[in-house]
Order: structure tokens, then C-alpha cells, then sequence
């Protein structure tokens, strides 16, 4: 989020204010809720984070940071089918390593499940609830339509001590599941669909992760999530435009219950091309095994982002860059990218790997001959100094690098052309072998000229060509996971009648390769360590948890969309 600002009536000019952070200025002028700031983040405990929430955290614990508030740390775990203490343990995660610390206040909705079933019973003592025996399907059927008013339940004028002794009894266990719930008295001809007489609650008879077996009867999101904002006395309920059409609802259940009532906020959520942000979507990638798991680094969960490499800062610096705003658009994903090329830029040290390797033989440099030459870990930091890259006779170099009938302009290596060695020499090449029976190349012969180490010529004369290399003798092999966008299509979800998101996979977001790199990278990775391989790419070392082989995830290319279509 943006600087702590003074908002009393100096005349310090001050920075730009989004809309929520308006409200919430505004508020403290006029010393609602004495003044305070109380913000939650709210997940369910039914999957992992992704990017999306990653926008939402930064939001709620940011305006906390900012206006000196405090931010709640609460799961709405209301349906223990879908939940799971692993999705619990997982979130937590996240938001530490987000760099966000809820410090004691971590609640959960089940916390609040006897006050939230006493409030139940308030409404149906005021007539405003009853129990309703009609299957799930029969009051689907009955809710009408948008331009139809819904049809009310045969069991709406329950009497309230008929609707309340049931109550009773379905919490007792007495009842299977399907064949009573607690719906609000509210609406059916309501406008609003959300106001035609909603669920409350509903029997599961399944063990939930906290509160064990002790409830079989269990609130609905809608019915818990606002009670519990107003339990834990918050003031400005900060959500996503989807439960715009929910705050009626919200509002109508805190006045019959006349609690302390929260300020409910809605923003766009965050829609990233090229992504889907559904759980249930990822959920179905992930059980059908389209990808290798939720921290698989293709998937914009936030655990796979950090496996691919990503840094809180990179993603909280994409959070502030684009704002909060009051309709749903489109982010195109190369701002997420730009911004993680923008953090390891500065904090990545470089790094010589050979990707599709072509052997080279420099035929003047002696056979046993090694020298370990000078090379710079970040030209952005000198605080990271510098390292010791071997060189020898035989090196290797990437086979894109070299064309044998090259055109007027390649500034790469071609008989008889002269190009630098990153750190190393001036080389030209003099001979090109071939394999006789594929006639695909195998090995160059080239020279070197002893004058130019350390990549100039004391002549002056100047090359335009420079290649990365690594020493045969010296070289680590590697595994390389070369991650592609895990769709194709920039709006995967945008389908014809019928259509299957998953046509939309990308089957080439995966290519593993083996690679050859400098000493340095294995002698100066554990897991989680980033680097930029020169010329190619940032890249995250993910160590086997079976062998400790390194393994090293693609995190983006060098090549920066974004930033370059800005400038344009």
C-alpha cells in the first residue's frame, strides 16, 4: 500500500487516494466507530490461495498498516466436506510469506458457532425463519427466475414453536441429511434472488477439522460470514463485487438481529489473462492431473508462484500497481512478470548455463590448461561481488549461437567470425564438423587471441557479438523445467455453448530439459534460491526431495512485454 498519510487539514500535498481508502479517511474524520480501522481477511479453508487472494490479503492487512488498524486472520469454515486442515496450514503459509502477520488474531467462523446458532433461533422466535422440509432441488425449483417471482414453501407459516422444536432436533442428530433446513422469512417475490427466502442452515453429518463431531447442523456462508464480522467488530468489510447482491441480505439479517453492523466494501476482484482463478477449476486441474499438484509452479496459486520463483515484494508490488477499482477488467498477466523481472533484476545473481549445448574447441589453447576467469554476479549490486568462472580448451555454448551460413547481420558465431566469450576471450571460428552420416554439426574448431581476456582487445578493435559459455570439464548437469503459460487462450473461461475450459490447456506448458551450468550454481543454490541465467531467463533451484538433485524452474523469461508495450 501507499505512505502513512496525515489526514488532518495541513496544506502537505498528498498522494493519490483509491476509493475504499477514501471511505476510510472519511470515516475517521467523522470518528465513525471511534475512528478505528478493523479489516479481516476471510478465507474458506477449501483449497489453496491464489493471485487473486494474494490482491485481497495485500488489500485488507495493507489499509490496516496504513491507518494504524488491525487485521483479522479468519477462516470461514462452515463446511466441513470441502475443508481440510492441509488448505488451513497452507493459507497461513501464505500470508506470512506475503510478509503480513494477523499477530493474535486468528479466529475462525466455527468459534462462533453456538452464538451463530443462537442467533438462529432469534429469528425464527420472531417469526423471521422457519424450517422447511422441501428438497434442495424442490426449493431450486420453486426460487423462480429473475423475471418471475418464487413460489413460497408449503412450510413457510410453520408455527414458531413447531419450526424451533425441529431446530432443536436437527442439531440433536435426529434428522438425515436433505431432509430439513432453516430457511430466513424474507421475500420469494424479492427482485433480489438472494432475498427469496435463503438457506441458513443445513444438515452435514460429517466431521469437521476443529470442531470434531460435536455439530451436524451448520451455517451457510451467507448467514455466518456477516455475523462474524460483526462479532469481531469490524468496521469496514472489505469484499469482492460478487457480494455486491449479497449485502442486502447482510444488512437485513443485522437488523433483525439488531448487532453491531460492518461497512461492507466491494471492489473488482483481480482477473489475470491467460489464468483461471475458479478453485473449483484449479481444484479439477489438479485431481484430474492436468498439473503436478497445487504448488505445481504453472498454477497462480500463491505456493505455486513461490515454488516458480516469485518474491512477496514482486507480488505485493503488483498488488499496489493495479489499484483497487470499482468494475471487473482483464490484468494481463506480463505485468505480474514485469514485476518479478523488476525484483530479481536487482537481487538475482547471474549465472552461465548452456541450454542446447554445441561443443567448441578452442585448438590454440593448451589441452591441460585451466584458468578461472573474473566474472560479475549483478552489474545492479556491486555489494554481491564477484566469482570465479573456469575456462578451458573445450567449452560449450548454446547452438542457437552459432550459424553456419549466417546472414549479413548475425552477430553471433559463423566461419570466419570473430565474437566475445562472456568474461573470457575474442574467439573466431575456423572449421565446422559434421557428423557424416546426419551432416548435423557436432563441433566447432575455433581460436582464440590471447590479448583479449576478460572480453576486450587492447587494439580496440570491437566485436558485436557476445555469447554465454560454460567449461566442458567444469560443467554441472541439471535438470531444467522450462514453464510455459499454462493456457493459450487469453481469456481461457471465454467458451462457446458446451465448450470445456481445459480445451484451452496449453499442452506445451512443460518442457523439461538437461542443461549445462558453471560450478557456481550448484556450489550456491538450495532450494528456493534465484538466479538469472544470462541471456535466457530467472529461474528458482527446487531440489528433489528424494536424490537432492537440482532442479531449476523457469520463473520468466528476460524478455519484458509489458515494459517494452509502455514505453511504445
Amino acid at each position: 500500500m501507499t505512505e502513512n498519510t496525515d489526514i488532518s487539514t495541513d496544506k502537505t500535498p498528498k498522494p493519490v487516494l483509491n476509493f475504499i481508502q477514501e471511505i476510510i479517511e472519511n470515516d475517521i474524520r467523522n470518528n465513525k466507530n471511534d475512528a478505528r480501522v478493523h479489516t479481516r481477511f476471510p478465507p474458506e479453508p477449501n483449497g489453496y490461495l491464489h493471485i487473486g487472494h494474494a490482491k485481497s490479503i495485500c488489500l485488507n492487512f495493507g489499509l490496516a498498516n496504513k491507518y494504524n488498524g488491525k487485521c483479522n486472520l479468519r477462516f470461514d469454515d462452515t463446511n466441513p466436506v470441502k475443508e481440510d486442515v492441509e488448505y488451513v496450514d497452507s493459507i497461513m503459509e501464505d500470508v506470512r510469506w506475503l510478509g503480513f502477520d494477523w499477530e493474535d488474531r486468528l479466529f475462525y467462523a466455527s468459534d462462533y458457532f453456538e452464538q451463530i446458532y443462537e442467533f438462529a433461533c432469534q429469528l425464527i422466535q420472531k417469526g423471521k425463519a422457519y424450517i422447511c422440509d422441501l428438497s434442495a432441488e424442490e426449493i431450486s425449483n420453486l426460487r423462480g427466475t429473475t423475471t418471475q417471482a418464487g413460489t413460497e414453501s408449503p412450510y413457510r407459516n410453520r408455527t414458531i414453536e413447531e419450526s424451533l422444536d425441529l431446530f432443536h432436533r436437527m442439531r440433536a442428530g435426529e434428522f438425515a441429511e436433505g431432509s430439513h433446513v432453516l430457511r430466513a422469512k424474507i421475500d420469494m417475490a424479492s427482485p433480489n434472488m438472494h432475498m427469496r427466502d435463503p438457506i441458513l442452515y443445513r444438515i452435514i453429518h460429517t466431521e469437521h477439522h476443529r470442531t470434531g463431531n460435536k455439530w451436524c447442523i451448520y451455517p451457510m456462508y451467507d448467514f455466518a460470514h456477516g455475523q462474524s464480522d460483526s462479532l469481531e467488530r469490524i468496521t469496514h468489510s472489505i469484499c469482492t463485487l460478487e457480494f455486491e447482491v449479497h449485502r442486502p441480505l447482510y444488512d437485513w439479517f443485522i437488523r433483525e438481529l439488531e448487532i453491531y453492523a460492518p461497512q461492507q466494501i466491494e471492489f473488482a476482484r483481480l482477473n489475470l489473462s491467460y489464468t483461471v482463478m475458479s478453485k473449483r477449476k484449479l481444484l479439477e486441474l489438479v485431481k484430474n492431473n492436468y498439473v503436478n499438484g497445487w504448488d505445481d509452479p504453472r498454477m497462480p496459486t500463491i505456493c505455486g508462484l513461490r515454488r516458480a520463483g516469485y518474491t512477496p515484494e514482486s507480488i505485493r508490488n503488483f498488488a499496489e500497481t493495479i489499484g483497487v477499482a470499482r468494475r471487473d477488467n482483464i490484468i494481463d498477466v506480463a505485468l505480474l512478470e514485469h514485476c518479478i523481472r523488476e525484483d530479481l533484476n536487482k537481487k538475482a545473481a547471474r549465472v552461465m548455463t548452456v541450454m542446447n549445448p554445441l561443443k567448441v574447441i578452442i585448438t590454440n589453447y593448451p589441452e591441460n590448461q585451466t584458468e578461472e576467469l573474473d566474472a560479475i554476479n549483478n552489474p545492479e549490486d556491486a555489494s554481491m561481488g564477484t566469482r570465479k568462472v573456469p575456462f578451458s580448451r573445450e567449452i560449450y555454448i548454446e547452438r542457437e549461437d552459432f550459424m553456419e551460413d549466417a546472414p549479413k547481420k548475425y552477430f553471433r558465431l559463423a566461419p570466419g567470425k570473430e565474437v566475445r566469450l562472456r568474461y573470457a576471450y575474442y574467439i573466431t571460428c575456423n572449421d565446422v564438423i559434421k557428423d557424416p552420416e546426419t551432416n548435423e554439426i557436432i563441433e566447432l574448431h575455433c581460436t582464440l587471441d590471447p590479448l583479449t581476456k576478460g572480453g576486450s582487445s587492447p587494439d580496440g578493435r570491437k566485436v558485436q557479438g557476445t555469447i554465454h559459455w560454460v567449461s566442458i570439464q567444469h560443467a554441472q548437469q541439471i535438470q531444467v523445467n522450462l514453464y510455459e503459460r499454462l493456457f493459450t487462450k487469453e481469456n481461457p473461461e471465454d467458451l462457446a455453448e458446451g465448450e470445456d475450459f481445459k480445451i484451452n490447456l496449453n499442452s506445451n506448458s512443460l518442457n523439461v530439459i538437461k542443461a549445462y551450468a558453471e560450478p557456481y550454481l550448484g556450489q550456491n543454490s538450495v532450494s528456493g534460491s534465484k538466479f538469472q541465467f544470462e541471456r535466457i531467463g530467472y529461474f528458482c533451484a527446487d531440489y528433489n526431495s528424494t536424490n537432492h538433485s537440482p532442479i531449476f524452474n523457469r520463473t520468466v523469461t528476460l524478455k519484458d512485454s509489458w515494459s517494452k508495450m509502455q514505453k511504445s
